[in-house]
């Protein structure tokens, strides 16, 4: 069974949307990302979003084999998820808020680390990796956000997860070698002035604030 006769484009344009939105906010793959621009360069940058993506779309994985059958039976449990997915990423948000000067150690823990960049290309790779998998951002949206997007009444619920959530990565894919890419070539313009990372992470947690509200007001109510 093909995935994209099970869902309407309406549908995937809705989740790509609230994806984007997701996936603009500062979280820990991007700030990660920006670390290793800083510290290592591009390709280091590049490497590890590579490895991001791969750890996210294993999450994807365990969310479609693990929860899409139950997303086909029921209703109350879509609610819950929803809302404490949703009050999660409102105390992501809070939190960031809170740490934006922290953001500054990112220059702190990447100072020694140019003396090789190529060598440690699978170690890079191994711990984007871990952070993708591991990023709470990321649990959080699969497992409450995702299932509201499966059409119940065309079955198949994992098979349309793995396809929302290739959507996800894509659009991830793009926007994290942006983020890879414009740090690696503002190294200096950074440096300068460290404390205009707080400026990132105090309006990306504006912007996680708002999107945990949205997720809590919107979905399926069937």
């Amino acid at each position: 069974m093909d995935a994209m006769t099970l869902m309407s484009t309406d549908r995937l344009l809705a989740f790509a949307a609230m994806s984007f939105l997701l996936i603009l906010v500062p979280g820990p793959s991007v700030l990660f990302v920006i670390g290793r621009a800083l510290a290592q360069g591009r390709r280091a940058a590049l490497t590890t979003v590579v490895g991001n993506t791969l750890g996210a779309y294993a999450l994807v994985v365990a969310v479609a084999l693990g929860v899409g059958s139950v997303v086909e039976r029921s209703i109350v449990v879509f609610t819950t998820l929803k809302l404490v997915g949703a009050a999660y990423l409102i105390y992501l948000g809070v939190r960031a808020i809170r740490q934006r000067r922290s953001l500054q150690t990112v220059f702190e823990k990447g100072d020694g680390d140019d003396a090789d960049p190529g060598a440690g290309t699978l170690r890079t790779l191994r711990e984007g990796f871990v952070v993708g998998v591991a990023n709470p951002k990321t649990i959080v949206f699969f497992a409450a956000v995702l299932p509201q997007f499966v059409d119940r009444e065309a079955g198949h619920a994992a098979l349309q997860m793995l396809l929302l959530g290739l959507v996800f990565n894509v659009i991830a894919v793009a926007s994290d070698s942006v983020w890879g890419l414009a740090a690696s070539t503002a190294r200096t313009w950074f440096a300068r002035s460290p404390r205009r990372l707080a400026m990132v992470g105090g309006t990306g947690g504006l912007a996680m604030v708002g999107l945990g509200v949205t997720v809590a007001v919107t979905g399926r109510k069937e």
